[in-house]
């Protein structure tokens, strides 16, 4: 069983879509991917989830204190479990869910996010593409931190201009890529 991590919301089990093409990220991997964030963000005001699934990567970060949190799935059935999940561990009222594609999602957004979370389908090879589009859109802004979490078998580049590469790590079969925008630390 899934549950948030840590946070307001630690401990709260979270449901997740029974459909082949999700596979949430683990506990190791999450923990991971905050762990990162917390020593490299101090604004979590905004937070994007692409591919959210179960809503797993956006709610702990929810708990972990943003502000707010916009999901985005394009299966009805995740949309449906997310609103359930952030019902459940009481954070519906700081999150909208988009139910639609990732590439409409980024073609629509006005936001600039703080945190953009991407943990797509391991099988999906156009990441690169999607990375490509966040990077020159107006949702990634100056401070911006995009994590992608993908298959070792998938090679991302070390930048997608003007984003750019600056920690990778790997935990057993999920590798954890993080970019900011040139002249970042």
């Amino acid at each position: 069983m899934m549950r948030v991590i840590a946070g307001k919301a630690k401990g709260h089990p979270l449901k997740v879509p029974k459909i082949a093409a999700v596979r949430p990220a683990t506990d190791l991997v999450r923990g991971a991917i905050f762990s990162i964030l917390e020593t490299m963000v101090s604004d979590w005001s905004l937070v994007l989830d692409l591919f959210a699934g179960s809503g797993a990567l956006g709610i702990e970060a929810l708990s972990r204190g943003a502000g707010w949190v916009d999901f985005v799935d394009q299966k009805p059935r995740c949309c449906d479990i997310i609103r359930q999940n952030l019902e459940k561990t009481k954070l519906a009222a700081q999150a909208h869910i988009y139910c639609c594609g990732v590439a409409k999602a980024i073609s629509f957004l006005e936001k600039e996010y703080n945190i953009l979370i991407m943990d797509p389908p391991y099988s999906n090879s156009s990441i690169g593409n999607l990375i490509t589009r966040l990077a020159t859109s107006k949702l990634v802004g100056a401070n911006s931190v995009l994590v992608v979490t993908h298959s070792p078998r998938l090679h991302l580049n070390s930048s997608y201009a003007p984003l750019y590469l600056i920690k990778e790590r790997r935990h057993g079969d999920s590798c954890i890529a993080v970019y900011q925008k040139e002249g970042k630390p």
